[in-house]
């Protein structure tokens, strides 16, 4: 099909109707984690009647079953909104957003921008609706690279496809959902205006030479025809979008001066991955990934490539891998697979750098982090699948969970054991040993399943997200100086929020509501599964009782990180010179304290 016919396949009333009411059940849910509305309640049972009153007699009432960790599951198709003659059925985000932003507390700049990202992202959702009607996917057969241009974004941020920066072409072509297989458009770029950075026993000639084989001879005689030396020059990958609409006009001046050529494409095929700025190779599974900038606005931040973090990127990994390499019950016993970015290289803008406090997105407009393939790394009957997969609904309104437990052959506990006590073990042991945590969120975290059945446990994104204590520890005495200035440090309480939010509020708090709703699965006996995991390894471990203490994962409540709360409050849509950071409001009642005193029950 061409674009028009696409576009007209997907924007159908049936659709819109279907993701708008959806994403306002969303909105309404996660607004009310966030404390951002308090509708009043009307009346209790199996799911309970809320009302939200608005400014000019304006309300909306729905059903909603709360959840642990002060969370709601609104009922999508029980949202009326009051016109003059009573309540009708709502699924207008946009009108909701008009009806409550005063309410909220938002200005009309946040809100006018809120409406363009919500509007990206239900276009994008329209599209999935549609593709769902006609293409029956099944991923219990797609190979990793495949089953992450199924998923259909955060499940906690509500503009979650926002991609600001994006036409409508740009969306079908490079939008991880539309499955599109590139070739990467390269350039080279002066060495001495450029920073190249590897682990040790990687030079440049080695790594460029595995990722372009045949390509490297036409580069390098594209440079001799213009009188240029190969030995001058990087060459490195560029997103297409991104040279067309950051690297031509605002990098000029370089290309004017052939500080920066362009070359064309390589041969091998890409997809993009769920993060929409890292590419998969296709052609060659083993071969690196690629991760390259692309300054777009999506899910809170530009998504470019920091210089300081892309340059000591190699160096970040040496030192995570080293903890895993040292360490017999990582090495050993989980076999943790850390894939990490192993080169990369960086372009500063020569004019943005000079600039103090100029916004971020223009100090990240020009770099690639190459960072190795999980597949690398697995054996033959083991398969890995993003974490993220694991709240995956199909057409059929079939979880891929359920998929996965009924082809294992095991309970549904006894799955969800196996999970628990894959994932975790290595995270707490980071944590609790080594005063040092990864972002285990449903992107970053890589479940490798065997025979259906969680395996064992891969991690990457190391540079953005790694983060450790702020409380001396002598585990992080003999940190390289080269980290210390550029790894974020965190107080006991904000180390525990990589794993208490990112991987518990952001993912799993959805898996116990998914498994709730389509299997009756108790979600007190979800959580406790979780925190036996927890003390499991305390157990294993009792000399590490002062961290336990220290990191406490189990107490009674957390400083409530807030997703939503971040743009449509806190910062808005400013240009800022450093990225935001999550907005923290009020507290939230953690699960793993509350489902203690069922430790002896029936669950």
């Amino acid at each position: 099909m061409d674009q028009l016919q696409i576009l007209e396949h997907a924007l159908t009333t049936p659709h819109w109707q279907a993701a708008g009411n959806a994403l306002l059940a969303k909105m309404l849910s996660e607004f009310m984690y966030e404390e951002m509305i308090q509708p009043e309640l009307l009346r209790t049972g199996e799911t309970n009647l809320y009302q939200l009153s608005l400014p000019e007699g304006i309300a909306y009432r729905f059903e909603a079953k709360p959840r642990l960790f002060d969370s709601y599951r609104v009922i999508p198709e029980s949202i009326q909104r009051w016109e003059e003659n009573g309540y009708v059925p709502a699924f207008n985000p946009f009108q909701f957003v008009l009806d409550a932003h005063t309410k909220i507390g938002m200005t009309a700049e946040t809100t006018a921008h809120l409406l363009k990202e919500l509007s990206n992202t239900l276009l994008a959702d329209a599209h999935i609706h549609a593709a769902k009607e006609t293409q029956a996917v099944d991923l219990i057969n797609l190979d990793y690279p495949q089953v992450e241009g199924e998923m259909e974004g955060h499940p906690w941020i509500t503009f979650n496809k926002g991609r600001i920066g994006f036409g409508y072409d740009d969306y079908l072509a490079y939008a991880p959902e539309r499955k599109q297989e590139i070739r990467l458009f390269w350039i080279a770029v002066k060495r001495d205006r450029a920073q190249f950075a590897a682990v040790n026993g990687l030079d440049y000639s080695t790594l460029i030479q595995e990722e372009l084989e045949e390509s490297i001879a036409d580069f390098e005689r594209q440079l001799k025809s213009r009188n240029l030396q190969a030995e001058d020059y990087y060459f490195i990958p560029v997103h297409e979008w991104q040279w067309k609409n950051i690297i031509i006009p605002l990098f000029i001046e370089e290309l004017a001066n052939q500080a920066i050529v362009p070359l064309g494409h390589s041969r091998d095929r890409y997809l993009p991955q769920q993060s929409i700025r890292t590419f998969a190779n296709v052609t060659h599974y083993k071969k690196r990934y690629v991760k390259l900038p692309l300054s777009i606005l999506n899910t809170l931040v530009y998504r470019g490539l920091p210089g300081e973090r892309t340059i000591v990127a190699p160096q970040v990994t040496e030192w995570v891998k080293s903890i895993c390499d040292r360490d017999p019950f990582l090495r050993d016993e989980c076999r943790l697979i850390l894939p990490g970015e192993i080169a990369s290289i960086n372009y500063e803008h020569p004019y943005y750098t000079q600039l103090s406090g100029a916004p971020y997105q223009y100090k990240e407009m020009l770099g690639c982090l190459w960072r190795e393939s999980v597949l690398a790394y697995t054996e033959p009957d083991e398969r890995p699948i993003t974490l993220a997969a694991l709240l995956h609904v199909d057409r059929n309104g079939q979880p891929f969970i359920s998929q996965l437990v009924a082809h294992s052959g095991l309970s549904l506990e006894t799955w969800l054991d196996r999970l628990f006590n894959t994932v975790l073990p290595p995270l707490l042991h980071y944590l609790y040993q080594y005063g040092t945590v990864f972002s285990p969120h449903g992107e970053n975290t890589i479940l490798v399943l065997k025979n259906h059945a969680p395996h064992r446990l891969a991690m990457k994104d190391f540079v953005d997200d790694v983060n450790i204590s702020r409380h001396p520890l002598p585990e992080l005495e003999a940190l390289p100086e080269a980290l210390k200035s550029v790894l974020l440090t965190e107080p006991p309480e904000g180390l525990c929020q990589f794993i208490f939010a990112g991987l518990f509020i952001c993912h799993h708090r959805y898996l116990s509501d998914l498994l709730e709703t389509h299997h009756h699965y108790p979600e007190h006996r979800f959580w406790l599964q979780v925190r036996q995991s927890i003390e499991n390894y305390q157990s294993r471990f009792p000399e590490l009782k002062e961290r336990f203490e220290l990191f406490n994962l189990l107490a009674p409540q957390f400083t409530k990180l807030c997703l939503n709360r971040n743009r449509l409050l806190t910062y808005g849509y400013a240009d800022d010179g450093s990225r935001p950071h999550a907005a923290a409001f009020g507290k939230v009642t953690n699960a793993l304290h509350t489902v203690a005193d069922l430790a002896t029950s029936n669950y």
